[in-house]
Order: C-alpha cells, then sequence, then structure tokens
C-alpha cells in the first residue's frame, strides 16, 4: 500500500476485485510545497492525490491535486485518507479543511475492515442555464432526458451538471469529445465531473442510481467513483428533485470503464450530504 516515498495507494468505494477508483495519499506532505504535489499527482496519473498538509489533533488540512490542477475537493481521495488514517491509528473522527470548507469525516472498523464516510459542506444548487453546449457534446436531445429529473448544477464541494438520461441504451451508448469538454468544463467553473445519471425504477428512498461521472483530465476520460458528485447528487434529488428527506439512494458507478463502484448516500432533511464506502490497498 506504501511505496518507497511514503505514498500510500488505495481504492476507493470498489464494488468488487478490480473496481474502485484509485487514490494517491501523502499522510505527512509538511515538507511538500504546490510543484511537489502537483509533481506526485501528475505521476502517479490517478484522479486525485490527497495531501495532508498539517494537522491539530483530529483537524487535518487536506488538500488534493489531479495531475494537472489543485481541486477544490475530492470525495473518493478523502475516503481513501480516511481508511489510510484509521489504519495507521486506529478507527476515529477526523474534520479535514478543505479548500472547500470544513468536512467532517469517520472511519469505523466494519467486522473487520474499514468503513469510511464523509458528511460533505452545505450544498448548493442552482439553475442550469444554456445546456445546449453540454447537451450537444454527449449527442443528447429533450427526448433523452428523464422528465422526472430536471437539468441543474449541484455542488458539494465541487460543482456538477446533472444529466438525467430517460432510457439506459442512450445512457450506456453515448459518447463525447474529451478536448472539447474540456473547454467547455473550464469556461463553466465545473471544477468536478459532469455527471450523467440514468435511475431505472422509481426516483424514490432506496434508488438505485447508475452514473457515469466524465472527467477529461490527462489521460482520464471518466471517473470511476466520484465522492463529491454522489453529494452533490443527493443534494440535487432533495432540492431540486423535491425527494423527501431524509432518504437514502445506492450510486453505482464505473461499469462503463470497467472499474465497478458503490457509493452509499444518506441524505438528511437539511445540511451537507453523507457518502460513504470503503477503501483497500492497491
Amino acid at each position: 500500500m506504501t511505496d518507497a516515498t511514503g505514498i500510500l495507494h488505495l481504492l476507493a468505494f470498489a464494488a468488487e476485485p478490480g473496481g474502485g477508483n484509485p487514490a494517491g495519499v501523502v499522510l505527512d506532505a509538511t515538507a511538500l510545497d504546490d510543484a511537489d504535489m502537483l509533481r506526485i499527482a501528475a505521476d502517479l496519473g490517478y484522479p486525485e492525490t490527497a495531501f495532508v498538509t498539517a494537522r491539530d489533533g483530529d483537524r487535518l488540512r487536506v488538500r488534493y491535486f489531479s495531475p494537472e490542477a489543485e481541486v477544490p475537493f475530492c470525495g473518493h481521495a478523502t475516503i481513501a485518507t480516511a481508511v489510510a488514517l484509521a489504519e495507521a491509528e486506529g478507527p476515529g473522527e477526523f474534520v479535514f479543511e478543505t479548500t472547500a470548507g470544513d468536512v467532517r469525516v469517520s472511519a469505523r472498523d466494519d467486522g473487520g475492515r474499514i468503513a469510511a464516510g464523509f458528511t460533505s459542506v452545505e450544498p448548493v444548487v442552482r439553475d442550469f442555464h444554456d445546456p445546449s453546449p453540454l447537451l450537444a457534446l454527449l449527442g443528447l436531445d429533450a427526448d433523452d432526458l428523464d422528465p422526472r429529473m430536471p437539468l441543474a448544477e449541484a455542488f458539494a464541494g465541487n460543482w456538477h451538471p446533472v444529466v438525467a438520461v430517460r432510457t439506459l441504451e442512450r445512457f450506456d451508448a453515448f459518447g463525447y469529445d474529451a478536448d472539447a469538454l474540456r473547454v467547455l468544463m473550464h469556461e463553466r467553473g465545473w471544477t468536478g465531473t459532469v455527471t450523467v445519471v440514468h435511475v431505472p425504477g422509481e426516483v424514490a428512498d432506496g434508488a438505485v442510481v447508475e452514473a457515469r461521472n466524465l472527467f477529461p483530465v490527462g489521460d482520464i476520460t471518466e471517473d470511476p467513483a466520484t465522492g463529491s458528485a454522489a453529494a452533490a447528487l443527493g443534494a440535487y434529488l432533495r432540492d431540486r428533485v423535491g425527494l423527501p428527506a431524509p432518504f437514502h439512494v445506492t450510486v453505482h458507478q464505473g461499469r462503463h470503464i470497467g472499474r465497478p463502484s458503490i457509493l452509499e448516500v444518506e441524505v438528511p432533511t437539511t445540511g451537507g450530504i453523507h457518502v460513504g464506502g470503503g477503501a483497500t490497498p492497491m
């Protein structure tokens, strides 16, 4: 799990062996500057790497870098960091001070494995103005969209546009130009992923959501498991779809790139969204 440089390598939210989202974790990055952290993240090539840059008891300053830039928050690397801390020190409760705000994090023993979770910053959901450029990039039109789930943008650490596709066939089949999407995401300030979902059954408590999170960074085009997007989706379902809270949904992600992942999302009546899962050594 740990290489000779002190970098830990974990898979977060794996649904089965070979699944999950890889993350690098550096539990003591106090001697690293921004250039060092970006270089390490680029060398690893994982969607994100987490760096603990300061600590005061159970409060940790955590920064996240993709292979190309710092990002405000990363859910799967948060889960990986919580598991790494629990493996080193034992289960506990923490507060991660992130660029997006304070995130409450827990790690507990669950029958011999570490289960971890985080509660997001206060989420925000807003109207999606002029979605036509994104829909054109994805090759989708109005008939492809799920009328139960209107287009919107949601924030729970990063901004994510949420696009709900009506049929599984269109959800599985759409594609996109990575370079063009990267430009659009930069223009719109989408620091997370483009979240495309399909709900095969009722949109209700206990629903299973199929998700694809588009993330054109470096050699990556699609993210296997996206904790910030799962939290944003929970806020979207509460605040825009009007699903009565509290409720729970399960997000299945990563199937399209051969890395199946499961994220458990608990949505309270108000406040931050809880996302749970685990992480295992690579």
